[in-house]
């Protein structure tokens, strides 16, 4: 059985002058316009990736907004290629900073509108990408931001711990999965960190605090003990979050994650379903990307991803 290549991009936008525009790539060697990605690097997540390669192939840094597709073809190898991709808005200060100059693999990077991207891409696959991001432009959806339900990474077993719940520790693989999850949440730019005040959660979202360069916000409203005894509030601590419109990741315990599911779907005047129970069923570690719009929050949601830790 031949092994997949896996890939990932993004489509990459602007306003200008009022316009949506879509940012095509000519390629130097094949000849041809598509979207801007790229091969998985060896330990990189697919998010990780997109935003690595667009800034290789750009010069242009990103952060990543809602899925938009899978894109999968045959390669003249017999393998198969998957590429997985986002939206990405690009802000004039990236543009302003892009160092791109024509290379051996990128001859021109064009600005063009979605209508005229539709024939100038070279590959159908592209074409199907375009399409599902011109649907959330349809939609007045492009503009968006995401609360990142995280559960803490694996924990020291209560059996095995004296002290009170909160205190807790890692375990060895715990810290390994605070640190992986890093460049994947990294890739949406988080604003704001929330972290139950039990030691198992603080720890986990320390890496990333140190990566990102903002501070932890503690809160007992969202903390496992809270939970048991019926003082938490977890609608509270989402309702602000919402109302904030930047992207947070919010981190807590297996019990309450489904209560933070449902408060986005509730704060957002999204339907429910089991989709959200199933985004909230996360292994240590894991974390779901509820994606919201900028504009409107009260459209609802826009999607929900779902990623695991790298060990």
């Amino acid at each position: 059985m031949t092994t997949a290549i896996y890939a990932a991009g993004a489509v990459c936008w602007r306003i200008v002058d009022g316009k949506m525009m879509v940012l095509v790539i000519h390629r130097t060697v094949h000849g041809d316009v598509t979207i801007p990605k790229g091969k998985v690097d060896p330990g990189e997540s697919l998010p990780q990736t997109a935003v690595r390669e667009i800034l290789e192939e750009t010069g242009l840094a990103v952060s990543l907004g809602v899925p938009v597709g899978v894109a999968n073809y045959p390669l003249g190898n017999g393998r198969e290629k998957i590429v997985h991709y986002w939206s990405a808005e690009v802000s004039e200060e990236a543009i302003r900073r892009s160092t791109f100059v024509p290379n051996g693999e990128v001859a021109a990077l064009e600005w063009v509108t979605v209508k005229r991207a539709r024939s100038y891409l070279s590959y159908p696959t592209d074409v199907e990408i375009l399409e599902q991001f011109a649907a959330l432009v349809d939609a007045g959806v492009t503009s968006t931001f995401a609360i990142i339900a995280l559960r803490h990474g694996k924990a020291m077993a209560p059996s095995a711990w004296d002290g009170p719940d909160a205190t807790r520790p890692l375990t060895v693989r715990g810290v390994q999965q605070a640190a992986s999850i890093v460049p994947t949440i990294a890739a949406w730019s988080p604003r704001r960190i929330v972290s139950s005040t039990a030691t198992r959660c603080v720890t986990t979202v320390t890496p990333l605090a140190v990566a990102i360069g903002h501070e932890i916000r503690r809160s007992d409203l969202i903390s496992q003990d809270a939970w048991e005894d019926g003082t938490s509030d977890v609608r509270a601590v989402v309702g602000k979050r919402v109302r904030a419109r930047k992207t947070a990741v919010i981190c807590s315990h297996g019990p309450v994650l489904p209560d933070i599911l449902r408060e986005i779907a509730l704060a957002t005047g999204t339907t429910q379903g089991s989709y959200l129970s199933d985004a909230a069923a996360l292994e240590t570690g894991a974390f779901s990307i509820v994606h919201l719009s900028l504009t409107n929050p009260s459209s609802g949601i826009i999607a929900i991803e779902t990623h695991s830790p790298r060990v």
